[in-house]
């Protein structure tokens, strides 16, 4: 009896221990327990799970494909997702341009001079500018999913008074708020950046650009034959029908990818700070932004002023030269197959080939405009195709610089981008109408000069990652480097199947945060959206 006893008093101090147990006890024992099972690691039992997000500011539903969990396999950037990205560019972009071409008549609707009614186009450039500056570096710092379903919405519901208002000082306001939030494109060419594997970068960032350029040429377009034909309120309401459409497509499509640089003690002002820095201390940003303001000077003068010069002394009807955008359209749509050849040359030389590309074709446009009207088709095609090749090419080197600072490094990038396309309007305004368009034309050939001129100054890879700021090097060359990125790439799949952090969770969850999603590559384990 009392053996008996004591054999219950022994079993139920087991049962008591067992219950006892702490959850990484008992997640061993029972890995244990079972003999088809390989027991789990100290760190996946004692480490406790973080909570991420499943809502939208806290009440809208994210669909579940679209909700980031480290894991879960890595959002695969797809054809779908991209084109998207693209669609979305296009048309909150093409709010900048609507009111060009329908000037006279909201002149005429509001009872005001050209020169009063002048002030919109300035207001609504003005207002980008100022959202390039204040909201895209918010990219390195909020969660991208909701800053773009934000600005959208905000775009959407401000161009309403746009539409229905009657009121100069109303229109002239909502224009520039327009203007101000209609900054999507730059949110999304860091996040395509983010998402894509780094062997197909360029290509998804040059569907981006497409939709930039697209937006640039269909909103003219799309204006002045609505104008045409009905009210310019018309050209209003079909924007706000399309960026509606664009809110759905976002909420539907776009992941929840982490917050950046979370846990660094980065705020808005440092973010802003930061940004300033990159301006001044990065050699391969510099370098890019003065070839892209170039770039930008000479695109922008030249499709300013060179039909002025078709029309004059071809003397082709104005809708015969209207047709000119849908032929720059097409040089456009070419962009995306040239992002693979980007992906497949070091970005250095990629973009040395479109500045050579862009003389030769602006040397075509000085030489054959007033003579061959298929000069003229040849030379927008060729400078369209190619001024998105440069582009993209310069976009993908300058996003290797910091992919943790990816929303800023774009921020600095097209803000050069909008000062070129005023330097070469401004500067083509004058002297085509002092000098005439043969000096206007060889204006933006030397723009083009420019361009070659900076990039060789300074050859690929003069300092490698990690350099002190007080010891890179601004001009030089050390090698030609032509490494292909094929080689690149066989190395980076073969560190992937290396263990990261030691098997810390936590730790790549924060990398992955701060940089770019890892292993986005082929793999069938990827989450298809």
């Amino acid at each position: 009896m009392a053996d008996h006893d004591a054999q219950q008093m022994e079993s139920d101090s087991i049962g008591e221990k067992t219950l006892e147990a702490t959850p990484a006890e008992a997640g061993a024992t029972a890995a244990s327990g079972s003999g088809n099972e390989t027991p789990m690691s100290d760190q996946e039992v004692q480490k406790p799970s973080k909570h991420w997000p499943t809502t939208d500011f806290g009440f809208i539903p994210i669909p579940r494909r679209l909700q980031y969990h480290p894991d879960n396999p890595p959002f695969h950037f797809g054809l779908v997702l991209n084109i998207s990205f693209g669609f979305a560019s296009t048309f909150i972009v093409a709010n900048l341009y609507y009111c060009q071409p329908i000037l006279v008549e909201l002149a005429n609707s509001f009872d005001v001079s050209y020169d009063e009614i002048s002030r919109v186009p300035t207001l609504v450039q003005v207002g980008y500018a100022a959202g390039l500056l204040l909201i895209s570096p918010l990219g390195d710092l909020l969660r991208r999913r909701q800053i773009l379903l934000v600005i959208v919405f905000l775009s959407t519901v401000l161009t309403i008074p746009l539409a229905i208002t009657n009121s100069l000082s109303v229109f002239l306001a909502f224009s520039l708020l327009v203007g101000f939030v209609s900054v999507t494109p730059q949110i999304l060419l860091p996040l395509a950046a983010d998402l894509a594997p780094a062997h197909k970068r360029a290509s998804a960032l040059s569907v981006v650009f497409a939709g930039l350029l697209f937006g640039v040429l269909i909103a003219r377009v799309l204006a002045g034959i609505i104008a045409e034909f009905t009210s310019w309120r018309v050209v209003y309401y079909l924007s706000i029908g399309l960026q509606t459409a664009v809110l759905f497509l976002t909420y539907a499509l776009c992941p929840d990818f982490p917050a950046k640089n979370q846990g660094t003690g980065m705020t808005y002002q440092k973010i802003l700070w930061t940004m300033g820095k990159y301006a001044v201390t990065e050699p391969v940003l510099i370098q890019a932004c003065l070839v892209n303001l170039g770039s930008s000077a000479s695109f922008s003068s030249f499709w300013r002023f060179f039909l002025r010069r078709v029309h004059a002394h071809i003397f082709l009807p104005r809708l015969v030269i209207g047709l000119f955008g849908l032929i720059g359209m097409f040089g456009v749509a070419i962009g995306p197959f040239v992002g693979k050849l980007i992906d497949r040359l070091p970005s250095y030389y990629a973009s040395l080939v479109g500045c050579i590309a862009l003389i030769v074709f602006q040397v075509v446009q000085v030489i054959g405009n007033g003579i061959s009207i298929a000069a003229v088709i040849i030379a927008v095609i060729g400078l369209d195709v190619f001024r998105q090749m440069l582009q993209t090419s310069l976009a993908s080197n300058i996003f290797s610089i910091a992919p943790e600072a990816r929303a800023r490094l774009n921020a600095v990038y097209i803000l050069t981008l909008f000062l070129g396309q005023v330097m070469g309007t401004s500067a083509g305004t004058y002297v085509f109408n002092r000098y005439g368009w043969r000096a206007c034309a060889l204006m933006t050939l030397g723009f083009s000069v420019w361009q070659i001129v900076i990039l060789l100054m300074r050859g690929p890879g003069l300092d490698p990652p990690g350099t002190p700021v007080m010891k890179k090097r601004w001009i030089g060359w050390d090698g030609l480097r032509l490494e292909r990125k094929g080689s690149k790439e066989k190395e980076g799949k073969a560190e992937s199947k290396k263990p990261e952090n030691g098997g810390d969770p936590e730790k790549g969850v924060a990398d992955n945060a701060n940089g770019e999603s890892k292993s986005h590559g082929d793999g069938p384990e990827e989450k298809k959206i």
